[in-house]
């Protein structure tokens, strides 16, 4: 990366952020750190990925940035927002006004069309949908010829698209997605990095997805990896080689350990 696109991207606007958080569960003997004093940030028309081992705690860090899940000790932050200080009201609007979600399961009503599912969180709230923007969603989504169309009726890519689409159209500030191509082949799943990467380039959308798919993290402008509940390392404009790359590093290590 230039050092002009280094600065540039210093600049942006900071959009979720972490500061010394800590995650832990369970007491005295029984007492796991998910989650041990991390500190980092995401910007605004940034696509990261989080990566690590299983119980490496990266699930963990986007459910607590995310406010599904609470801290420890330590702060989150949704903007200027400081979600460790929110009631539960307060966190329930705030996911539902700000932030979308995409996870492994694609969590489509089977009696809506797809058009439906995407402005279903909009109906729920009682906002009326920003028409030029859903026409923007739709289109990088791909799926304008199928939007009469039940779930039933879409593969599972198309599904996982409407998902994707259903997680924009609220205009949210961020986008979590845990583990999105985790129940699609290759080619499906594909599709769906194809358009979260579009959605950044395009839309100006913010991501931060967890992978344990060097291909996907592949996708990102940066890949965050953990271990034992710590950022370990980083790496910026990631190709598949690379990621894979890194991962063998830290297996390696951990064999000589």
């Amino acid at each position: 990366m230039s050092t002009a696109a280094v600065a540039g991207r210093a600049r942006r606007t900071v959009v979720a952020r972490a500061e010394s958080l800590t995650k832990a569960y369970g007491s005295g003997e029984t007492r796991v750190i998910a989650l041990d004093a991390v500190s980092m940030a995401v910007r605004h028309g940034e696509f990261v990925a989080i990566m690590g081992p299983s119980g490496s705690g990266k699930s963990t860090l986007m459910h607590c940035l995310a406010g599904l899940d609470g801290a420890s000790a330590g702060q989150v932050f949704i903007g200027d927002t400081e979600l460790t200080r929110l009631k539960d009201k307060q966190l329930t609007q705030l996911r539902r006004d700000r932030i979308g979600f995409v996870f492994q399961a694609f969590n489509l009503l089977p009696t809506l069309t797809a058009l439906e599912n995407i402005t279903l969180p909009g109906d729920v709230a009682g906002r009326t949908a920003d028409r030029d923007w859903l026409d923007q969603v739709v289109t990088a989504v791909g799926l304008t010829d199928r939007l009469h169309h039940r779930p039933t009726e879409l593969s599972g890519g198309q599904q996982q698209r409407v998902a994707c689409a259903r997680a924009l159209a609220g205009k949210p500030e961020i986008v979590f997605a845990d583990e999105p191509t985790g129940n699609l082949d290759s080619r499906a799943g594909a599709e769906v990095l194809g358009f979260l990467r579009r959605s950044v380039d395009d839309l100006g959308q913010t991501v931060v997805m967890v992978t344990h798919d060097p291909v996907a993290a592949g996708y990102a402008d940066r890949v965050l990896f953990l271990a034992d509940g710590r950022i370990v390392d980083e790496l910026v404009e990631p190709t598949a080689a690379t990621v894979l790359d890194r991962m063998q590093q830290f297996d390696g290590a951990g064999r000589r350990s």
